[in-house]
């Protein structure tokens, strides 16, 4: 009866504990940079965090019909202003990173990767590309900056029939890299991690080509924040958290 009592104890203290970790909502793009800064906060702090990766625009939704989130990490800044505006943020947040997209191709594809989508262009004339993929720019900000850049490009119409849209950013990294796709347009940060780069070969797209949807990626505390969220959030601030940021392809907000 002891052990049992002991046992159930032990449960319900690392529930607590669970329950006591903060809940975050961070933009798709971020999955490997925030999982590092995240993984050094919890070190240094003995806090533990509860991190949930996704597209910006599902996000601000969720958060609006009530989701519970203490701090929340977009790829664009005017969904912080919308929830600002609501009420639900605690204010119009920090601009923690600058984001910037690239041409990717897996190894093996008939597609050659060059900033200004020459092959692109005449992957799409000859056949040669069957599938494509980007994000999907009704709620995710890299996938309307993959719209944008294909716009600028000329691209956009005839490249629509071949498109395949992920739900999200990482999700769009899936597919780009799935043998089933010639490739795609996906977000800088996430082929900055060994595991992604290994697998094929990527073009940086000029950040103007994408000047509309320019990727200004910012963070804010919900009403609800506790002090372990608004302890991460000054920690982000931070040079060890900058330095991760840079360390994945993002461009600071003082722009170094």
């Amino acid at each position: 009866m002891k052990k049992l009592l002991i046992a159930v104890l032990g449960l319900l203290a690392a529930a607590a504990h669970a329950q006591d970790a903060p809940p975050i909502a961070a933009a798709a793009d971020l999955k490997f940079a925030l999982a590092e800064i995240a993984q050094a906060f919890e070190k240094a702090s003995g806090q533990k965090l509860k991190v949930s990766y996704g597209s910006s625009g599902n996000f601000t939704h969720q958060i609006e019909q009530g989701a519970h989130f203490e701090l929340f990490l977009s790829a664009d800044e005017n969904y912080i202003f919308r929830l600002a505006d609501k009420g639900i943020a605690a204010d119009r947040g920090a601009l923690y990173a600058v984001g910037r997209v690239v041409l990717f191709a897996p190894h093996g594809s008939t597609l050659k990767v060059d900033e200004q989508l020459a092959d692109l262009k005449a992957a799409l004339a000859d056949g040669r590309l069957k599938r494509f993929a980007i994000a999907n720019p009704d709620h995710a900000p890299y996938g309307r900056a993959a719209r944008a850049a294909l716009q600028h490009a000329g691209l956009w119409d005839s490249i629509q029939p071949k498109l395949v849209l992920g739900e999200n950013a990482s999700q769009a990294t899936q597919f780009a890299a799935a043998g089933s796709s010639q490739g795609g347009i996906v977000p800088l940060s996430l082929f900055k991690a060994p595991e992604i780069a290994k697998l094929g070969s990527f073009a940086l797209i000029p950040a103007e080509w994408h000047a509309a949807e320019p990727l200004r990626q910012r963070m804010a505390l919900t009403r609800k924040a506790g002090e372990t969220a608004r302890a991460f959030y000054d920690y982000l601030q931070q040079p060890a958290a900058r330095a991760v940021f840079v360390r994945y392809g993002f461009v600071l907000p003082d722009g170094k």
